[in-house]
């Protein structure tokens, strides 16, 4: 497919919207000025409903598009995004474009506050985590007339495009791994989901392919805040302390995963013979553990260079062509903790 023919929105467009003046939509949006509320009202919710964000070079460079592309991820405390990140640089320091970093803390209020600034600026691309947003950040990125590239997640339907992998498909394949290893009592731990789309669909797909075989998660213990070690013992001897018959352990990511095998190693218990465990992202930190981690790569690199790739070509040519979703392949790395088949 080719980029589409959207166009930026105006004061005209809001001021059509809003039935008042192009004038009066500046003083608004510019917080100058004696303007009514009712007015005031009415202008601001036409440009929300509009996705309308305020040029705030207009008028300061001949060009409208700055050479700049906003990259909008949830955490920068999660060593996933850093190699997103590495990935997108790498490429665009070959071109005159040039990344700025925001960070959501996986909020969809901030979200729409960060996009709202970044978009205020006029960059040339956006590329933003996730494919679920908050109405007003849909509308803003349909309107921004640029190409978004959407990353880590292809389980959707893109604004414009998407590259990342099917997080449902990777639950599936570690629990058909682990199901055809042999164990049987399985328990999860992870993130509370309701702000973690990814982690969620992980955990959605890994459950379906379960009951398909006729097994079940017997157990399971959910954490707010970051992904850290401590964590991850904390939640591991909750949950066998509950249910000490438990013989797999699938986490929702490596890191909470490694805090877990610490603690199951520090217990003496055979791994993976009495209980087994995994995680997910293959986080290369982690490969001084006592034993390797079963995981699965989730292409955190390639994700961040594909996405970039596409900016940068339909940046120097609007008409060139790309693909709607880019779907990469992870693969299970069974390490020392699962048992092999």
């Amino acid at each position: 497919m080719t980029a589409n023919d959207n166009r930026p929105l105006t004061l005209r467009d809001v001021s059509e919207a809003s039935g008042v003046s192009e004038m009066t939509v500046s003083r608004v949006l510019r917080n100058k000025g004696d303007v009514s509320a009712a007015t005031r009202e009415r202008v601001l919710t036409a440009a929300k409903e509009l996705g309308y964000v305020p040029n705030k070079i207009a008028g300061a460079l001949a060009s409208s598009r700055v050479n700049l592309v906003a990259v909008i991820i949830p955490s920068l405390r999660n060593m996933v995004f850093p190699e997103v990140l590495a990935g997108i640089s790498r490429v665009l320091e070959d071109t005159d474009l040039q990344p700025v970093v925001g960070v959501t803390d996986y909020l969809p209020e901030k979200e729409e506050r960060v996009l709202y600034e970044m978009l205020s600026w006029r960059p040339s691309g956006v590329i933003i985590a996730g494919l679920e947003h908050s109405d007003a950040s849909k509308a803003m990125l349909k309107s921004a007339g640029i190409p978004v590239v959407e990353i880590m997640d292809t389980d959707g339907t893109p604004i414009d495009c998407s590259v990342g992998i099917s997080h449902r498909r990777a639950g599936r394949q570690m629990a058909e791994a682990i199901v055809k290893a042999g164990y049987e009592r399985i328990g999860f731990l992870g993130t509370k989901m309701p702000l973690d789309h990814r982690a969620r669909k992980r955990f959605e797909g890994f459950t379906e392919a379960l009951a398909k075989r006729g097994v079940e998660v017997v157990d399971q213990e959910f954490y707010s805040g970051g992904s850290a070690l401590k964590k991850g013992r904390e939640l591991t001897k909750a949950l066998l302390e509950r249910d000490p018959d438990l013989d797999f352990l699938y986490y929702s990511n490596d890191m909470i995963a490694a805090g877990g095998l610490l603690y199951l190693l520090e217990q003496q218990i055979d791994i993976p013979g009495r209980i087994g465990l995994a995680g997910f992202n293959d986080v290369e930190l982690l490969d001084g553990l006592p034993r390797r981690l079963a995981t699965m790569d989730s292409c955190r690199n390639e994700i961040g260079t594909k996405a970039a790739q596409i900016i940068a070509s339909r940046v120097a040519d609007p008409n060139a062509a790309y693909e709607e979703v880019t779907e990469l392949s992870p693969t299970i790395d069974v390490g020392d903790t699962l048992k092999r088949w």
